[in-house]
């Protein structure tokens, strides 16, 4: 990945973006509004940031990409296994705020489809024959759901889409290091996801280091997406105070940034 720029936005952007017709990256902490402890780009309504601030940095984003704020889908994350399905034209996209459900799957031009995150990993798929895009919420319970592989089912599902086909893109995510769990996790990995072993090393009794940035790319793999059709970046949230919001660092007193796709 590499850092791009439209207007005054900064943000992470697939290497593959710029050769498939679509525009998608990751959003970071600079270039809004929102003062203390929500500096400056925060993009989520669900923090304790005034909702005015919210609206300025979501009219600053979308505007950076010659859209209206009206054009910005982002949903109700709740940590949950849905995936939404946005299949025709909405005049209102606003609606959507409130639609509990922590993946979404569209063929619809000109909206932005965006994941919020401040530790948790926002992954984009992407069909660059079909026009179709997949826009994934993956903390510990997306990841023993299985959501990235789910939602990789709803594309074929609904589109036909193919697996090997896919262009996928990993955001920046808390690292192993920095995301100690317990037992209800290791346990939800072994009666759902699996592949613990894989993902978790044991600090302590009871405590485990969980590794979800190598989560996403075991379940894009066993979701059929080739190797080279997959980037991951490499940022840890909780490390990068200055440009990406944490949840952990920051006690829960932060801001969100977005992983977007948007269909030309």
């Amino acid at each position: 990945m590499k850092f791009a720029h439209e207007g005054k936005i900064g943000y992470l952007q697939p290497t593959w973006a710029k050769h498939c017709g679509v525009r998608a990256g990751f959003t970071g902490r600079n270039g809004g509004v929102s003062r203390a402890p929500f500096n400056s780009l925060n993009l989520g309504y669900n923090t304790d940031d005034l909702a005015v601030n919210v609206e300025g940095n979501r009219s600053t984003l979308t505007r950076a990409f010659g859209l209206r704020p009206h054009q910005l889908l982002t949903v109700n994350q709740i940590h949950g296994s849905d995936v939404l399905l946005v299949n025709e034209p909405n005049p209102d996209l606003s609606y959507f705020l409130s639609v509990a459900c922590d993946a979404v799957v569209t063929d619809q031009p000109k909206i932005m489809v965006g994941i919020l995150t401040a530790d948790c990993y926002p992954v984009l798929l992407v069909d660059p024959q079909r026009k179709v895009a997949g826009v994934v919420h993956v903390g510990w319970r997306g990841a023993a759901y299985g959501l990235i592989e789910k939602t990789v089912q709803v594309m074929h599902a609904e589109y036909g889409c193919q697996a090997q086909q896919l262009l996928a893109a990993v955001g920046p995510g808390i690292g192993a290091h920095a995301y100690e769990v317990d037992r209800p996790v290791r346990e939800a990995f072994r009666h759902g996801a699996g592949r613990w072993d894989e993902i978790s090393v044991e600090v302590a009794l009871g405590k485990w280091h969980l590794d979800l940035r190598r989560c996403c790319e075991l379940q894009l793999n066993a979701a059929g997406l080739l190797a080279h059709n997959i980037e991951i970046a490499r940022e840890c949230t909780c490390c990068h105070r200055e440009t990406l919001f944490s949840h952990r660092r920051d006690k829960g007193q932060t801001g969100r940034q977005l992983g977007f796709v948007l269909i030309d």
